[in-house]
């Protein structure tokens, strides 16, 4: 009974060092990524640019009752 033990935990062991070294690698295209991080960045700058047109333009004045 003590050995039957003995083997299922070294197969228990045996089992979680080898999913142990289980990695999965990811990559991304490097060109890809980089365009559209500049997508994102051209967007983002376009966006403060015309909040800053919209309050830089002159308010027209109220109309003389």
């Amino acid at each position: 009974m003590k050995s039957n033990l003995t083997k299922n935990l070294c197969l228990l062991a045996v089992i979680a060092g080898l999913s142990a070294c289980v990695t999965i690698n990811i990559y991304f295209p490097a060109a890809a990524a980089e365009k559209a991080a500049d997508k994102i960045i051209d967007d983002v700058w376009q966006l403060k640019d015309d909040a800053q047109t919209s309050t830089n333009k002159p308010v027209d004045a109220p109309a003389a009752k």
